[in-house]
């Protein structure tokens, strides 16, 4: 079999569609977008593969392909088996025949995409140990232990936004109650604040520009941050917890009171500290992985075939 030259990664999502090529080293080769079709159909599903032959034409063969979507993928990691509402026609879908390739396509969730990006070309490079969360409408997450994405019996593994700070509190999407998710999201924040703010990124403006109403909802969401991923470093004991989507744009509005509340709340034996980081990748990151996640499966087939 001839050397991979090339790995590409779709990124499917509910508003856009994202390929990229690159090469074995982590070299950017191509990349394409487009708007996903929002029409209830199953149309997306022509865009995408459209999408892949483009990018695909313009990189060396022979290629490989991974998928990163929503919901939670299959046991044997070909299609994603739970995505109800969203995206008519993911569910069940097998990459591999829907791309018209011979070789295996992984799939897998999007936030597991956007880690394994992160430890391969962005801010946890090389990191064995890492939790990831994205903060943004909602907070979505996964984590890596001892080099190995953890996925569990049914693919819920890493949702981490669905723990509970508070056993009292309401219900969210999950009957979680009081979970992470309705602490910090930008999905209840109009609750939170009775109404004043209904975006992160007014929040933060009236935060910055002194607001007291604004301190007080902001400072109680990071430290349900920290408390949160206190816990997460005691169950899972990362070297890192990068932290990405549109909360994470703050800056030091977010990092420097974040890192204050975990110097309470974090468990530091011989006074062992966990990097917090900010996500490097964006956008590009549900692709990376996926284009990983196919790197990753070509090495373990040839080790395999040996």
């Amino acid at each position: 079999m001839s050397e991979v030259q090339s790995f590409i990664g779709l990124d499917v999502g509910g508003t856009k569609l994202k390929a990229c090529a690159f090469s074995p080293a982590g070299e950017l080769l191509a990349e394409t977008s487009q708007p996903t079709a929002d029409d209830g159909t199953p149309a997306w599903r022509d865009q995408a593969r459209t999408l892949v032959r483009g990018v695909r034409a313009r990189c060396p063969p022979p290629a490989r392909i991974g998928v990163a979507a929503p919901g939670l993928p299959s046991r044997d990691g070909r299609f994603i088996a739970h995505m109800p509402d969203r995206l008519a026609g993911l569910e069940g879908l097998v990459w591999q025949e829907w791309l018209e390739t011979t070789a295996p396509v992984p799939v897998l969730n999007d936030a597991q995409a956007a880690l394994l990006a992160e430890v391969w070309l962005g801010a946890a490079r090389g990191v064995h140990n890492v939790v990831l969360l994205t903060l943004g409408t909602g907070v979505g997450g996964a984590a890596m232990v001892d080099g190995r994405i953890l996925r569990g019996r049914l693919g819920r593994a890493g949702h981490l936004g669905h723990v509970s700070l508070n056993p009292d509190g309401p219900r969210d999407i999950v009957n979680t109650p009081g979970s992470l998710e309705d602490a910090v999201g930008e999905c209840s924040l109009a609750t939170r604040s009775q109404g004043k703010f209904t975006t992160t990124l007014e929040l933060v403006a009236a935060y910055r520009a002194g607001s007291s109403e604004a301190e007080m909802v902001w400072l109680r969401s990071v430290r349900a941050l920290a408390a949160g991923i206190a816990g997460f470093i005691n169950v899972l004991d990362p070297e890192a917890v990068v932290i990405g989507g549109g909360m994470a744009e703050a800056g030091a509005a977010l990092f420097e009171p974040l890192s204050a509340a975990l110097d309470q709340f974090e468990w530091r034996p011989g006074g062992a500290r966990v990097r917090i980081v900010k996500a490097a990748l964006g956008s590009q990151a549900g692709a990376a992985g996926a284009a990983y996640a196919a790197k990753l499966a070509a090495t373990e087939n040839h080790l395999n075939s040996r």
